[in-house]
This record gives structure tokens, sequence and C-alpha cells, in this order.
């Protein structure tokens, strides 16, 4: 016989039903206890680490509520599962108020149950790897942040520890929405650099025109409106770490000048003439095909390799979906009490949409979808049409056919809003899907009047 699914409390005072239940548990491979009462469940709890209790409310001596209240004084970790008649469906509600995990009705649908079952002993699982993981790396990793048990996340996370002690400059690569700031902030809050600034940039969202004033800083007077001396972010982040987000996006005559800063780690203020020394280290970050930028020749070769000394993949969600349960548990968590609502969990079909979905927007599209639906919620459990997640991927959506009478500029406006919808509001998101850069994308929507 295999290893245990689990170890179970079946509570039940009808001895048919609970023979039932035991011999379709030990059939599904869960190890199984029995208890006839409310009040014996309480001793068995007391003395046995149950990973879950199975437990009827209506029993002659002590009622399955009364008995809730004990066990989660004794073990509020064991989640309890309230088996109740359709009628007494109120009884379900006082119980899940007082914190059972979930309830069932009778006569019981196996198919419920078992995944019922299965999300119980996956949350209790999520739980205690979680507990051991945070023990394992104690706070290196701000784990209120970066949360992940699959291999892929352990292993990166794993890796960051070991370049976080080094001055290498760093070159994550991801996908949008992937976590890339965070990762970055931890090799940051990692480093010997720690006590210093860790300076953030989105290379996308500066325009051209302001780029170099924004980074190396300028003089009194260098242009229009410089009425004084303004240090650039590369001053601001003397001696701690600079983030280099979307790099890909950088325009080809900045990219000259922070290779010098670089290698040489001097730069010059615009309208300065006065070298300044700097002590930065560089992280950067690009969701582009910056390869295929640097092949066209879009992209500096020379940067290229100055930046990528140390690559880090960041993994999509869809390549760790043991971490989906866990994601979506703590942003309920965050945005329930955010919105001070009082909301326990996922129903099981929700939570089953959640790990089927393909998340192109990955771990921020994820973010969002809870948040929508811890807003939108109006029970206690988020139920599939709160979390409003499209049916049909974005890449299966048929384009909107062009009106015979609509410009061309209302077809590329639908889309583009369409898109962005589609996206959860994601603008890196719809830009990739849309083929063009995220400035561009800022540019449209502001000639639309959706953005200032």
């Amino acid at each position: 016989m295999g290893k245990s699914q689990g170890n179970i409390l079946v509570v039940d005072d009808d001895m048919a039903h609970r023979t039932m239940l035991v011999t379709l548990l030990g059939g599904w491979g869960y190890a199984t206890a029995e208890a006839d009462d409310g009040a014996l469940a309480v001793s068995a709890v007391a003395e046995t680490p149950y990973d879950l209790v199975l437990m009827d409310v209506r029993m002659v001596k002590m009622s399955g509520i009364e008995a809730l209240e004990s066990l989660k004084t004794i073990n509020p970790a064991v989640p309890v599962i309230i088996m109740t008649a359709f009628s007494s469906v109120e009884s379900a509600v006082e119980a899940l108020k007082k914190g059972a995990y979930d309830y069932l009705t009778k006569p019981l649908d196996f198919d419920t149950l078992r995944l019922t079952l299965e999300r119980a002993m996956e949350h209790v699982r999520l739980k205690d790897e979680n507990r051991r993981l945070r023990e394992k790396l104690g706070q290196r990793f701000d784990r209120r942040r970066i949360i992940g048990r699959s291999a892929a996340m352990l292993n990166l996370l794993e890796t960051v520890e070991r370049v976080a002690g080094s001055e290498a400059t760093v070159l994550l690569w991801g996908e949008s929405g992937t976590g890339k700031e965070l990762i970055a902030g931890a090799i940051h809050h990692n480093s010997p650099r720690r006590r210093k600034p860790f300076i953030r940039i989105n290379c996308a969202a500066i325009p051209e025109t302001l780029f170099e004033s924004e980074v190396f800083g300028h003089e009194k007077g260098a242009f229009t409106g410089a009425e004084r001396r303004k240090d650039g972010f590369f001053a601001q982040a003397d001696g701690g770490t600079l983030f280099l987000d979307e790099i890909s996006e950088m325009p080809l005559m900045m990219q000259v000048k922070l290779l010098r800063a670089l290698q040489e780690r001097e730069f010059m203020r615009v309208g300065g003439e006065q070298v300044v020394k700097v002590d930065v280290r560089v992280i950067a970050a690009t969701n582009k095909g910056l390869v295929e930028k640097v092949r066209t020749g879009r992209f500096r070769e020379d940067l290229f390799y100055r930046l990528n000394v140390v690559s880090l993949t960041l993994p999509p969600l869809r390549d760790r979906r043991e971490d989906i349960a866990l994601l979506a548990q703590h942003f309920l968590a965050h945005f329930a009490g955010k919105n001070s609502k009082d909301i326990k969990g996922f129903t099981p079909q929700a939570m089953d949409l959640a790990m089927k979905y393909g998340w192109p927007g990955n771990v921020r599209e994820l973010m969002n979808a809870v948040e929508r639906g811890v807003v939108l919620a109006r029970g206690v459990y988020l139920e599939v049409e709160d979390l409003q997640l499209p049916a049909t991927p974005l890449e299966d959506w048929p384009a909107p056919p062009p009106a015979a009478d609509m410009p061309l500029d209302q077809v590329e406006k639908a889309t583009i809003l369409k898109t962005l919808a589609v996206a959860g509001n994601n603008k890196s998101e719809a830009a990739r899907r849309l083929g063009i850069t995220r400035k561009t994308l800022h540019k449209k929507l502001k000639l639309y009047g959706v953005m200032s």
C-alpha cells in the first residue's frame, strides 16, 4: 500500500453513513479514524494531529457546531469540513463563521467530496511547506512578497541567494508580471549594499528627450527650465543598486553613455564638465527579445554583454502551477484585509478554474483577478463569477472585423482597448500581445483620452 494521502477523522453518529465514508476514503488512499459524537472528536483531536476532520452537524450528545468551536481552540490549523442536510444550510453558514473550512450537503456528491478533500489537504500542505521554507530561508527573501514552493522558484531563489553577495551585474529575463522587480529587490536587500538606496527606473516610461537628464542629472541652466542642479538616478543610487527595468526600450544614444558609466564608474551631468564618480551595482530586466534587438542593431552588443554577466530567467506562472493556490490564498488574505471583508477562501470550482487558467499576465494578472474577486464577492467564499476570467484565451479571440464605414483609427482604437481589457488592464502584457512597445501604447491611450 502506498503512502497515505492524509489522516482524516470521520465524525458521524450514523454508523452506516460513517462506515460508508471510512470505506470510501480508504479507497482514495486516506488513513481514517472514527468518532460517533462531537465530544469524542474533541478528545481525539486533542490527542492526535489529524490532517482534516469530516464532521456531521446533527449529533445527539454534542453537535458539530459545538465540537467545531472546541476543535478550533485545540488546533486552529486543522481544517474542518461540515456535513449537513440540504434543509439545514443555515447551520453550515454558522459553521463557516466559526471557522469551518467548507461544508457539504447530504446526500453527499462523491466527486464534490473528493475535490473538497483534495483542496483542503492542499491548503494544509501549502501552509506547512511555506512555513518550512520560511524557516529555511529566514527573512532573506521577504517571504511576504516572494511566494513560491515550485521547483522552478526554489531554484531561482537559491541562485538569487548566491548572486546577492557578489558585485556582478545581473540581467533578469521574464514575461511581464513574473516579478522581476521583486527579484531585483531581493538581490539588493540581501547584498552588502542593503543599507544603501535601491533605485528603480522604467526605461519605457521616460521620454527619450529627458532620458539623459533623468539618469545622469543636469546642471543649472543646462536647458530651458533647468533652474537648479539635479542629481540623476545614478547619483541617487551611489553605494547601492540601480534597477533598469525594460532595458530593451532604452534609446540607442543612451546605451553608449550607460556602457561608459558601467565600465568607468563615472559620468557627467547634462550641461556639466565635471566627471562624477559613482559606485553603483546595476540589475537590468527585459521581457522582450533582447537578443533579436542585438542582432538587428537596435541594442548595442557590447552593452548586452556588459549587462549579461549573470543571467536569471523568471518562470511564467503557467510553468509553476504548484504556486497558483499559494499565491491566490496570499492575495486573498491581503485584499480581504485591505477591503475589510470577511472572505475565507475559494470555492472548489473557483480554485479549479484558477488552477486550469493560462494566466497570460502571470502573477500580476492573478493578483488583479483576486482583488477584483474580493471587491465583487457577496459571500464568504470567492465564486467562479467573482474572478471574471475570460472564458477564451486572448490568442483565440477573433479579431474585431473592420466595418466598412469605420475609419481605420477607430478600428485600431477598438482593437487596443479590447486587448487591454482582456489583459486585465496590464499595459505591458497588452503591448506585448499587440506587438508594440509599452511607450507606443501609452501614446495611443493618451490620444484616446484613456490616461493622462
